[in-house]
């Protein structure tokens, strides 16, 4: 796990560890390329290879926060499904959950997870320019080249093709595939922030409502002009809602403290 170099302390209160969750690349997140993080204690790590069940997953994830005494997921696409699974099960420590890009249950049309199951037959240069390219283009949105920082569809495979082993593409999907958690939405307790591109070809829009219907205690904020890799796109506006829900579950959570004194 990495972290940056923010203090845990602020004067004497004392802020909760921003845990920031990968996506379906498994790569951690770049924490300095978020301007809105700076400041508060944060950190990151690589998601497990070979994987194909998000509740092994949301285990690797609870060992990693293991010993935290309060902390906020911050989970984006794949990464807000594993934390999403985690927030479920209760742990001790979570004050606060970010959804970016994320879902509740699996949200491919059955034609595209039928493609993205057969990425177990594609190997060597047929996963890199095939199977990847295909998942590129379902990344991509017409925003993303007058971004903050501009991306096309090569910078997307190029970010799977230096961290996404084909044997863990085709687990991450096959746990995709059997995922749902609707009817469980009701077990998360914490306030929860989905955080929505305003284009997103890959989930969808009715993702985030089943989210928002689901999750008792939760808000939405679309971003203008953005796609589903808006924290690569737009890390500013991105890390800056974050950093403001972040601000409103501490300050909620310093009123609560100050009552019951």
């Amino acid at each position: 796990m990495s972290f940056n170099d923010a203090s845990s302390r602020c004067g004497e209160t004392v802020l909760p560890t921003i845990v920031c969750v990968p996506c379906f690349s498994g790569a951690p997140w770049d924490l300095a390329a978020l301007p809105g993080l700076v400041g508060l204690p944060a950190r990151t790590m690589r998601l497990p290879e070979d994987v194909a069940d998000v509740e092994s997953y949301a285990t690797a994830l609870a060992e990693q926060v293991h010993g935290l005494t309060s902390y906020i997921l911050v989970g984006d696409s794949f990464g807000a499904v594993i934390s999403l699974a985690l927030a479920a099960r209760q742990p001790a420590g979570l004050v606060g959950l970010v959804l970016s890009g994320g879902f509740a249950a699996n949200p491919l049309p059955r034609w595209k997870g039928v493609a993205a199951k057969l990425s177990r037959f594609a190997k060597g240069a047929v996963y890199r320019h095939g199977t990847l390219r295909f998942h590129a283009f379902q990344l991509a949105s017409h925003f993303d080249a007058e971004a903050e920082v501009p991306h096309t569809q090569d910078d997307y495979r190029g970010l799977f093709v230096q961290n996404t082993p084909r044997s863990s593409y085709t687990a991450r999907v096959t746990s995709i595939t059997r995922f749902d958690m609707i009817n469980d939405l009701a077990r998360v307790d914490v306030p929860t922030l989905v955080l929505t591109p305003a284009d997103d070809r890959l989930v969808g829009a009715e993702a985030a409502r089943q989210l928002l219907d689901g999750i008792r205690d939760s808000s939405e904020i679309v971003l203008p002009q953005t796609g589903h890799m808006f924290r690569f796109t737009h890390p500013t506006l991105y890390s800056n809602a974050i950093r403001t829900f972040v601000d409103s579950v501490h300050r909620v959570g310093d009123s609560a403290e100050f009552s019951a004194s």
